[in-house]
């Protein structure tokens, strides 16, 4: 039985202020909070960061949801703590403050599915070195993420993902799903590079960050 009736555990950093965008870092199974909320020192200042547990203990971590083998979370599970996350971020972040998620690995599943799930609900989304939660009860039609900026990273060499989950959310993200995406491919493993996060920074920055009035 997943523990989500109980209240989330948040780490923030960056701006205090509920009237700047947020940006949710999701973190990998087996993480934690804190270990990913580190990345917003990395990221553009502006935007408030919140870091959020997943609700399930696992492997001295959290994990977003059971999985039915690597990279493909049991339906109901997934359902489940979706609709805890959303309980959440609602009171979080009302109707009209821009949400961007940024999901690590499983985190990364996780975010896919809620994009999936509310497309028009986000500024934008991160999937970095992760799955789209296939098979696992949200849409993943042609064209569900018309226009939705998607940011998306892939290491070449990455062994705990399996290669064809890999390949069939590369292929969807970057073409069926008719999202606004960029694609960014590591010759390295599975891991955020510096590279990865220095573009991503920038790719948040361009969608979160105001520019000064007069500015170029």
């Amino acid at each position: 039985m997943q523990p989500t009736n109980i209240p989330p555990v948040v780490a923030t950093a960056g701006s205090s202020d509920p009237a700047q965008p947020l940006v949710v870092l999701l973190h990998g199974r087996g993480s934690n909070e804190r270990e990913i909320i580190g990345l917003a020192d990395q990221l553009p200042s502006g935007p408030a960061y919140a870091a959020v547990r997943a609700p399930i203990a696992e492997g001295g971590g959290y994990a977003w949801f059971a999985n039915r083998g690597i990279g493909r979370p049991v339906a109901e599970s997934l359902t489940d703590t979706m609709a805890w996350f959303r309980t959440w971020l609602d009171a979080a972040a009302p109707a009209g403050r821009p949400v961007v998620l940024v999901g690590f690995s499983g985190g990364a599943a996780f975010a896919g599915g809620l994009l999936l799930a509310d497309p028009h609900r986000f500024a934008g989304a991160a999937i970095l070195y992760g799955t789209l939660p296939f098979d696992a009860g949200v849409p993943v039609t042609p064209a569900r993420l018309a226009g939705v900026p998607v940011f998306v990273a892939q290491g070449d060499q990455d062994r705990v993902i399996p290669q064809e989950l890999l390949q069939r959310t590369w292929q969807y993200l970057l073409a069926e799903s008719a999202a606004s995406a960029y694609g960014r491919r590591d010759p390295g493993g599975h891991g955020i590079t510096g590279q990865t996060l220095a573009e991503l920074g920038g790719w948040i920055h361009e969608r979160l960050v105001p520019r000064p009035a007069g500015g170029e």
